[in-house]
């Protein structure tokens, strides 16, 4: 199950058992569904809470609770229970997550590497800041690209990401029109097209932007989304500028 969802799920149902703990109400069906997700995946079993095992429905979880006379009692209970496996499930990631890694950290350990770190952490806590960060993170590399190919320093320092992604591709040669093969013409634009994606992206939700009084709030799976492309976007750009080099 999805690293990001599961994160999410366990946060959620340790809310609904601290507001249950301490006088609010839980809705029975919305906690069973929760309950069910974190309970279901096998990787994760060895740290779920022994309350989440036995306290089926909010009403027995009140039963369990009410033991301690205090509401912050009962709220460092729930939050030393679930603290274990909060703390794993922020610290795993995707096999896709460690490849990425281990090719930015090798490549620019300071300063990509540094921006890909952010947007990992911020996919389920801020996922604005996420996409922000995922678009900085393509931007980044598309400017080393440039300067360690032309051998000078980047000069399009207003260029928007589609324009800097263009000029990488082109020293990479990987434009699709420097190619004569229609799938490789095909895979290449689609290539840009994502970068172009994540641009309008930001603009539309990231935070670096003002909003209109009716925003558009992504969830944690539009920026495990973005973050994801970006990363991908990014190893494959600086794996192709190793194999040239």
């Amino acid at each position: 199950m999805d690293r990001a969802f599961l994160l999410e799920q366990a946060e959620s149902l340790q809310n609904m058992m601290v507001s249950r703990a301490t006088g609010g109400d839980a809705s029975p069906l919305e906690y069973s569904q929760v309950r069910q997700a974190v309970m279901s995946d096998g990787s994760i079993a060895p740290l779920v809470p022994q309350i989440v095992k036995t306290c089926r429905t909010p009403d027995q979880l009140w039963g369990f609770i009410k033991q301690w006379p205090s509401y912050a009692e009962r709220r460092d209970y729930v939050w030393g229970e679930f603290r274990p496996l909060l703390d794993k499930l922020e610290e795993m990631g995707a096999p896709s997550d460690l490849t990425v890694t281990e090719n930015l950290e090798r490549y620019d350990p300071d300063h990509i590497h540094a921006a890909w770190q952010k947007a990992l952490a911020r996919r389920v806590s801020d996922p604005e800041g996420a996409i922000t960060m995922a678009k900085t993170l393509v931007e980044s590399v598309c400017k080393h690209i440039v300067e360690e190919m032309e051998g000078k320093e980047y000069i399009g320092r207003s260029d928007d990401l589609p324009a800097l992604y263009k000029k990488a591709s082109q020293v990479l040669n990987l434009a699709p029109d420097q190619h004569m093969e229609e799938i490789f013409k095909r895979i290449l634009g689609g290539c840009s097209n994502i970068v172009t994606g994540l641009g309008e992206l930001r603009n539309k939700v990231g935070d670096a932007h003002g909003q209109g009084p009716k925003p558009v709030k992504p969830s944690p799976r539009h920026a495990e989304l973005a973050v994801n492309l970006a990363g991908t976007m990014a190893s494959f750009l600086i794996a192709t500028l190793e194999s040239k080099k």
